[in-house]
C-alpha cells in the first residue's frame, strides 16, 4: 500500500484548536446552551464557514451529555462525560464518508464501519460519544473497511489512537493519509475442511455462527478426536472474515504441527463474537450465560454431530484478549468439562466504568476452592502498550495460581514477549508453542 501527498500542496491547518472543557462550578452564562458549547469548542468562529444545521447536528450529542454532568470539584471524575471526536483530512475529499471505530461498544468494538461521523466541509468530520469516566480507550479512523484506515507517508496503518476518559473534552486528530484498498491475494483460502452451524442461539444472547475445523484425517479414518473450542471464531480461520483482515491462521498451524506429530489430530471449534463481545467474555451475568451456552449448547451439539473424544480430559478451551479471560473462566468454573485453557493477552484485572466493568479474578481464584480436578492453564502477554497494561492482572493471577499450589511449567505455562503487541498476528505467532506446550505433557 502506498500513501502519495499531492506534490507542490502545503498540509492544510487545521481550525479546529484544542480547547479544555473543564469546570469546578456550574457555568453562569447568557449563551444558549449549543452557543455556549459552540463557544468552547471554537465552532463559532467565522474562518469555519460551516451552516447553522451542520453545527447544531454536529454537537447536539455534545451539549446533551454536558449538560447532564454534574459540577464537580478539580481533580474529581464525573459519572458521565462527552468526548468530541473532531477529525481534519486534508487531503479527503470533504464529502467522504468517515467512521470512528475503537474499544467501546459505542464505538462499534473496532467494526470498521458501524459508527459514521458527521461531515462539517472543509476536509472536517465529528462525532460525539456520550459514556461515563474511566482509564482511556483505543480508537481509529476508517473510510468503512480495514483497507482503508488512517495511514503513515509510507502508507503503513497508523498505531491507535488512545484518549484518557477522565472528563469532557475535545479530541483533535489529523489524518494526511490512507492506505488503499488492495486486492488481497489468499494464498490456499482456509486450509482442510470446515463446517459451518449458522446462527446458534443460547438463552439471554444474541445467535452466532459456529465454524468447526476438522483433521487432515477426519473423513476416512473412524477414530475419535479430542476437541478444543476458542473464541472470536471468526478470526481463527478466515481472513475474509476478520475482524482486522488477518486471522490466527489457526488451520495452517494445526495441519502443519498435526503432520509433524508434535500434537494429536483434533478438532477446532471457532464460536463467533457478537456485538456484546466484552459482556459475553467477561465477568457479569451475560457471561454466565455465555459460559452455559458454549457448555450446555454448543458442546452437546458438537459431540452430537462429529467423533470426539467427550470427556474433559480431551476437552481444551482458548481464547485471546477478553476471549481469553472467558477461557480461563470456563476451565475454573467447568473443570468437569474442560481441562486446559489457553489465554492469550487476558484480562484478569480491570477497572473501567466506562465500559461498566470492574473485576479481578486473581481475586476469584483465591476465594474459591481449588478444583479437585487436574488443570493446565496456557497464559501469555507481549509488552507493548494495551500488551503492558496487562501485566499486574497477570503477574497477580500468576501468584494466585502459585498460593493455590499449582506449579509453574508443570501444572500452568506464563510466556512473555516484551516486543508483541495485542493483535491477531502476535496470537499466531504465539499459537504453536502452546498447542505444543500443552501437549507435551504440561498439566497431565
Amino acid at each position: 500500500m502506498l500513501a502519495v501527498q499531492k506534490p507542490g500542496v502545503e498540509p492544510k491547518k487545521a481550525y479546529f484548536e484544542p480547547v479544555q472543557l473543564q469546570r469546578s462550578t456550574v457555568e453562569v452564562s447568557h449563551r444558549s446552551p449549543v452557543q455556549s458549547i459552540l463557544h468552547r469548542m471554537n465552532f463559532s468562529d467565522s474562518r469555519h464557514n460551516l451552516s447553522v444545521s451542520k453545527l447544531i447536528a454536529v454537537t447536539l450529542g455534545f451539549v446533551a451529555g454536558y449538560l447532564t454532568v454534574d459540577a464537580v470539584g478539580d481533580g474529581a471524575l464525573p459519572r458521565a462525560i462527552t468526548l468530541a471526536f473532531r477529525l481534519h483530512a486534508p487531503e479527503l475529499p470533504s464529502d467522504s464518508t468517515v467512521y470512528l471505530t475503537g474499544s467501546l461498544s459505542e464505538l462499534g468494538n473496532w467494526d470498521p464501519q458501524r459508527v459514521k461521523m458527521n461531515a462539517c466541509g472543509n476536509h472536517r468530520w465529528a462525532f460525539c460519544l456520550s459514556t461515563t469516566a474511566g482509564k482511556s480507550i483505543e480508537y481509529k479512523y476508517t473510510l468503512g473497511s480495514w483497507e482503508q484506515e488512517g495511514a503513515d507517508a509510507a502508507g503503513q496503518p497508523l498505531q491507535n489512537f488512545t484518549t484518557a476518559l477522565d472528563r469532557t473534552k475535545v479530541v483533535d486528530d489529523e489524518i494526511t493519509f490512507w492506505t488503499q484498498p488492495v486486492k488481497r491475494k489468499i494464498v490456499g483460502q482456509i486450509t482442510g475442511m470446515v463446517r459451518y452451524h449458522r446462527q446458534m442461539s443460547g438463552e439471554g444472547l444474541r445467535a452466532r455462527d459456529v465454524i468447526v475445523w476438522l483433521p487432515p484425517d477426519y473423513k476416512g479414518s473412524g477414530a475419535r478426536y479430542p476437541v478444543l473450542y476458542m473464541h472470536d471464531g471468526q478470526n481463527l480461520f478466515d481472513p475474509h472474515t476478520s475482524a482486522f483482515g488477518v486471522d490466527w491462521q489457526v488451520d495452517e498451524t494445526c495441519t502443519q504441527l498435526i503432520q509433524d506429530r508434535d500434537i494429536p489430530p483434533l478438532i477446532v471449534v471457532g464460536i463467533y463474537n457478537t456485538a456484546d463481545r466484552s459482556n459475553e467474555y467477561m465477568p457479569g451475568p451475560m457471561t454466565e450465560a455465555y459460559m452455559r451456552f458454549v457448555v450446555e449448547v454448543v458442546k452437546p451439539m458438537i459431540d452430537r454431530e462429529y467423533r470426539t473424544l467427550s470427556g474433559r480430559e480431551h476437552t481444551f478451551v482458548g481464547g485471546s484478549s477478553a476471549g481469553g479471560t472467558c477461557a480461563f473462566m470456563l476451565a475454573w468454573q467447568f473443570p468437569q468439562v474442560f481441562s486446559k485453557a489457553f489465554c492469550f493477552s487476558p484480562a484478569l484485572e480491570v477497572t473501567d466504568a466506562a465500559r461498566g466493568l470492574e473485576f479481578d479474578y486473581a481475586q476469584t481464584v483465591r476465594d474459591t476452592p481449588l478444583p479437585s480436578w487436574p488443570l493446565f492453564f496456557y497464559l501469555d502477554n507481549g509488552g507493548q502498550r494495551l500488551e503492558a497494561k496487562l501485566q499486574p492482572g497477570i503477574d497477580s493471577m500468576l501468584v494466585a495460581l502459585k498460593e493455590k499450589g499449582l506449579r509453574e511449567n508443570v501444572d500452568f505455562l506464563w510466556v512473555h514477549d516484551s516486543d508483541d503487541w495485542h493483535s491477531e498476528s502476535a496470537w499466531a505467532r504465539r499459537f504453536p508453542e502452546a498447542l505444543k506446550a500443552a501437549f507435551s505433557g504440561f498439566g497431565e
